[in-house]
């Protein structure tokens, strides 16, 4: 059952250098229960996706809907249930807690402004202080006297104190050590089991994505250009980033031997993007078409992707 459909959004906003189109047409669903990764290099958008879903910013067109209904037209009930069941994990456990306040109130501020009785705040903060594997005894503690890995569970609680059903992931790992990193991903999956929770991951580590998502889109310049099974998607990838992103992981054998045809340049600005298919200037094997029509993303199997080589003939232009 669809829990989260995200419709034809785009996000434009203004600078001093012109209009920049963050997202650009995506769309995507999660399932409850599921985790959908979203990957991309950095500018590529997935950020300005996550906060159109957290209603951190401003949608320029598409639509979010959410449980059956739609995120604009939500009435305040509406909206305020919709705070309640979506909520996030932050990339950086130092900046997303706030260092005045103990444990306690860091947990009980998101149920007292839900209206939670006194009785009830503390047995939830005992509760999801387990969850995440702290003693009872943390919540008496500031922020500081913690590891960063032990923040990023307190950060974890605080997302789980109102019961959600769904939670954004924004790089939830990479601030943290790489000694602690496996614990973390390995407590949100428990807790997804335990929970039946859906997941919206954010991650530009894609042994991440492929260790702890079913599902996954790859980003790039605003535009979804492959979507589909994450083992579908990593073991036979369609598009010529996607293949690109693959061949840049560093392989843990030295002996392993591949072809090394990186992409090169850097990232458009997305002030300015390429026309047509926006990877195009840096892909070895673009056609005419790609550099003034826009591919649609195209079913193969379980993964769609939004390129012109991996088109159906019928659907595909001519080639240069």
């Amino acid at each position: 059952m669809t829990l989260l459909a995200v419709d034809n959004v785009t996000c434009e906003y203004r600078t001093r250098g012109g209009i920049v189109r963050a997202v650009a047409g995506v769309s995507l669903h999660v399932q409850r229960g599921e985790t959908l990764a979203i990957v991309g290099e950095s500018g590529c958008g997935k950020s300005t996706l996550a906060k159109l879903v957290l209603g951190l910013a401003p949608i320029s067109s598409g639509r979010i809907v959410f449980a059956g209904e739609d995120t604009a037209t939500m009435d305040r009930a509406g909206r305020r249930n919709f705070r309640r069941h979506v909520q996030a994990v932050f990339q950086d456990p130092y900046s997303s807690l706030n260092p005045r306040l103990r444990v306690e109130r860091i947990l009980a501020e998101p149920m007292q402004a839900h209206g939670s009785g006194r009785a009830a705040v503390r047995a939830r903060v005992e509760e999801v202080l387990a969850l995440v594997g702290l003693p009872r005894d943390a919540a008496r503690l500031y922020p500081h006297e913690f590891s960063g890995g032990q923040r990023q569970r307190i950060a974890i609680a605080r997302a789980l104190t109102l019961q959600p059903s769904l939670i954004v992931l924004d790089e939830p790992i990479s601030a943290l050590d790489v000694s602690i990193r496996a614990q973390i991903l390995n407590l949100l999956q428990d807790i997804q089991d335990e929970l039946g929770l859906a997941y919206l991951l954010i991650a530009h580590d894609l042994a991440l994505v492929a260790h702890a998502s079913r599902r996954a889109a790859v980003m790039y310049l605003g535009r979804i250009v492959e979507i589909g099974d994450t083992d579908t998607l990593f073991g036979t990838p369609q598009h010529p980033y996607t293949q690109a992103l693959l061949r840049a992981v560093l392989l843990p054998d030295p002996g392993i031997r591949r072809a090394r045809d990186l992409i090169k340049g850097e990232i458009a600005s997305a002030l300015s993007p390429p026309s047509g298919c926006h990877f195009h200037p840096r892909c070895p094997h673009a056609l005419d078409a790609c550099r003034t029509q826009v591919p649609p993303l195209v079913a193969r199997g379980s993964v769609s992707a939004a390129c012109w080589l991996a088109a159906p003939p019928s659907a595909a232009p001519g080639q240069a």
